[in-house]
């Protein structure tokens, strides 16, 4: 799905993919592309991949990626993406797909893993032919002392590497590689399961009108008021917050506001700002709070539109920082 070189920046615009009509979650699965606008653009989204024989690992996750609303919102706003209703595409596009085409996915995919079963076969077999060496210069070390030594073997057993974990899918296998080496054999192709469409089906085309990813006013216009300023930020559900705010990228930062938005008239409680206040304290963090500023003076051609056609330059945004002086 919208594949990329590493070394140059994706074909602009590039595409979100929706899950369905219904399930507005939006994913990216090319990995060139989920790097470059998290250096580019201070684009993180959230990784939700699993693997199948570990469903409940939430550590190490890995691709695909899902935008925040607000984040899909904002690069849709900006001309950088449009949205792609997965579910339809993907139906549609396989049904164009004639059995030729398949049949010529299929074999390709199949050369590619044949090509990877050889790499790792030569490779296991040059780390087995230098422990045999290694072996045998040894003995031939100790003979030269004097020294009486057992029976070098001949060939070396190594564990299979068939697998990522090196052992097959039933049990684990050992071979044996013998130098010098034995007449070739066959190698089975590694299987390759495609972590995206594009083998598949054709980049999809941009729909007209671009419909707008749903998101909340109030947290909308607070995000891009952060993130005009250079700041990164992550779901703040572990912190009680709206946004966790970082100064750089969170590899390198840790953050330094908890945000929460709320509207400019709404009344917060007192013990909301204290319990957020040393919340964010404790944790060597500011409790921010911020919202759209109303115009009193807006004139009629500055009146209030629709959140489906607000964009973050209609809005001004203000932030204020609350921290706990007693601890």
């Amino acid at each position: 799905m919208g594949q990329s070189s590493p070394e140059s920046a994706p074909t602009i615009p590039i595409p979100i993919f929706q899950i369905s009509q219904h399930v507005k979650r939006y994913m990216l699965y090319d990995i060139h592309i989920i790097s470059w606008l998290r250096k580019t653009h201070n684009i993180l989204g959230v990784l939700v991949g699993t693997l199948p024989q570990i469903p409940s690992q939430n550590v190490f996750l890995g691709l695909p990626v899902e935008l925040l609303p607000e984040e899909a919102r904002l690069l849709v706003e900006t001309g950088l993406a449009y949205v792609v209703d997965d579910m339809d595409w993907h139906k549609k596009g396989f049904a164009t797909n004639s059995g030729v085409q398949m049949t010529e996915i299929r074999t390709k995919l199949q050369k590619e893993g044949l090509e990877i079963a050889k790499d790792i076969r030569k490779k296991k077999q040059a780390r087995s032919h230098e422990a045999l060496k290694r072996m045998l210069e040894k003995s031939e070390k100790a003979a030269e002392c004097g020294v009486t030594t057992s029976h070098v073997p001949q060939s070396v057993e190594v564990p299979s590497e068939d697998t990522l974990f090196g052992h097959s899918q039933a049990q684990t296998e050992r071979s044996t590689v013998s130098l010098p080496p034995s007449t070739a054999y066959d190698v089975q192709p590694w299987a390759i399961t495609s972590a995206s469409s594009t083998p598949f089906l054709a980049q999809p085309a941009v729909s007209s009108p671009q419909r707008l990813p749903a998101v909340e006013l109030a947290s909308y216009a607070l995000f891009s008021h952060l993130h005009h300023h250079g700041y990164f930020m992550t779901p703040g559900l572990r912190f009680g917050c709206r946004f966790s705010v970082y100064p750089g990228d969170p590899l390198r930062f840790h953050s330094h506001f908890l945000a929460m938005d709320v509207e400019w008239d709404e009344e917060i409680d007192l013990w909301h700002l204290i319990g957020g206040g040393r919340l964010g304290t404790g944790v060597k963090k500011a409790w921010m709070v911020g919202g759209v500023e109303e115009r009193k003076d807006t004139p009629d051609s500055m009146a209030p539109i629709g959140d489906e056609e607000r964009t973050a330059k209609d809005t001004r945004v203000r932030t204020f920082c609350i921290e706990w002086g007693g601890m």
